[in-house]
């Protein structure tokens, strides 16, 4: 379970199957990591390749499940992902080293490299593109969008099919996740750099940073070392739906290794990419925690700076905490929110936190009058709410547009998903009202009140 939905890594709300200690020892703490993610392969939850390094010290670098279950070959740190939406930062990237070379700016209105764009678009700039306040509507959002997905398309008829859409709100006003945007601004780079997107960015990033186990994707290119997408099926994992690669564009069509991703991160946050005014752009968020193709929040008390990304057959995380010039890499190719909570639980171990697995709480007994007083409707976000309910004496919750599950008590006021790992902790007022309830999940805690 994720709250975070990602179609390229698509964020929004929404629920999916899917202590401060002192630091553990190297060797311990890569014990417990292996422990992590093995619960999730036990789970059936996870395939993929998994990396932490922290100050140039490698902690864990594996490969879980079979990057072909047909020939039953395994994951491994070769295998090559599809990224989803961890190719935003590549195309904020991308953007950034054109302003540094005088091509654009990235407070200039959009209009001015596409004179023929819509009248709704006069105010949108490329840092409004950048930080996903366009208003412009996420064509992946799009009723006809699934119908689409095996059709191959160029850059214009990308652009083509949100380009007269109404905007969702004024630039600059609000904040709504937009692969839309991000299609722009690949098309932008392409049409101000004279290069393809893939060109532009093989040359520029991957080339100098020695990422020589990353570029765009392909369906018909022979990719060494490819690691195939499943899904979750009713008798174990199938193969993942077909998506053209052409449509994922700048928003998420790149593939990488997680040892590829480790060379970016060292390179974009050791100064070997961007100037430090370019890095500083990208890395400070403008609202809701986004920055340039970029999540920047405290968890825990520590920096992270992240990404996620989905696209069929792949999930993926990329995180970075600057202060420990910590990486953490998750890279699965199973569909389901497993890496992002992954990925957050790894964080942990190394940053000497306490971890409890699923398979680790203890279920208690709680009395159905205690239950019922958590029963209502609790609003999480302004489009996404959980309501709990009560069956009986097991206490359900149901996310907005997603399944009912039942939620199991640690405590009177503690309950677990056995489902994904996830908590939910309800609280209650001086007079014993239940006020609203936190989701704990990914290392992040998300307030929900009640109605």
């Amino acid at each position: 379970m994720e709250i975070y939905r990602r179609l390229f890594g698509r964020i929004a709300p929404v629920l999916i199957l899917w202590i401060g200690c002192t630091a553990p020892r190297a060797e311990d703490s890569a014990g417990r990591m292996d422990q992590v993610v093995q619960s999730y392969v036990t789970g059936k939850q996870f395939m993929g390749s998994v990396l932490v390094a922290r100050d140039g010290q490698m902690l864990l670098d594996k490969g879980y499940g079979y990057a072909n279950l047909e020939w039953q070959i395994p994951d491994s740190p070769e295998a090559k992902f599809r990224l989803g939406s961890i190719t935003k930062q590549f195309t904020a990237a991308s953007i950034l080293l054109l302003e540094e070379r005088g091509k654009l700016k990235t407070e200039d209105p959009v209009k001015k490299y596409m004179p023929d764009a819509p009248p709704a678009w006069d105010k949108i700039t490329i840092y409004n593109l950048l930080t996903h306040t366009s208003g412009i509507p996420s064509f992946t959002g799009f009723p006809d969008y699934h119908s689409s997905e095996a059709t191959p398309t160029t850059p214009e008829k990308l652009v083509a099919r949100f380009r007269d859409k109404p905007l969702e709100f004024q630039p600059g006003e609000k904040w709504n996740y937009s692969n839309s945007g991000y299609v722009l601004l690949g098309y932008l780079i392409e049409k101000i750099s004279g290069k393809s997107y893939k060109d532009f960015v093989e040359e520029n990033i991957f080339k100098p940073l020695g990422m020589n186990d990353s570029g765009y994707d392909s369906n018909t290119a022979i990719i060494l070392h490819r690691a195939y997408g499943y899904s979750p099926g009713t008798n174990g994992p199938e193969k993942a739906g077909y998506i053209d690669m052409s449509i994922p564009f700048s928003a998420g069509a790149l593939y990488s290794t997680t040892h590829d991703l480790l060379r970016w991160e060292e390179g974009l946050f050791g100064g070997k990419l961007l100037s430090a005014v370019s890095l500083k752009k990208m890395t400070t968020p403008f609202k809701e925690n986004y920055a340039c193709g970029l999540m920047v929040r405290s968890v825990n008390g520590h920096k992270e700076i992240d990404h996620g990304g989905g696209i069929e057959g792949f999930n993926t995380e990329l995180a970075y905490y600057p202060d420990e010039k910590l990486t953490v890499v998750v890279l699965g190719n199973l569909n389901g929110g497993a890496p992002g909570d992954i990925a957050a639980k790894l964080a942990a171990v190394v940053h000497g936190e306490k971890v409890v697995l699923p398979s680790e709480r203890k279920e208690v007994t709680v009395p159905s009058a205690v239950l019922a007083k958590y029963v209502g409707t609790y609003e999480l976000a302004p489009t996404f709410s959980m309501v709990i309910t009560l069956e009986g004496n097991q206490l359900m919750e149901q996310a907005t547009n997603q399944p009912k599950f039942p939620i199991f008590a640690e405590s009177e006021t503690e309950f677990f998903l056995k489902v994904v790992d996830a908590r939910i902790e309800f609280f209650k007022n001086d007079k014993g009202e239940v006020t609203h309830l936190v989701l704990h999940q990914g290392g992040r805690d998300t307030k929900g009140v009640k109605k």
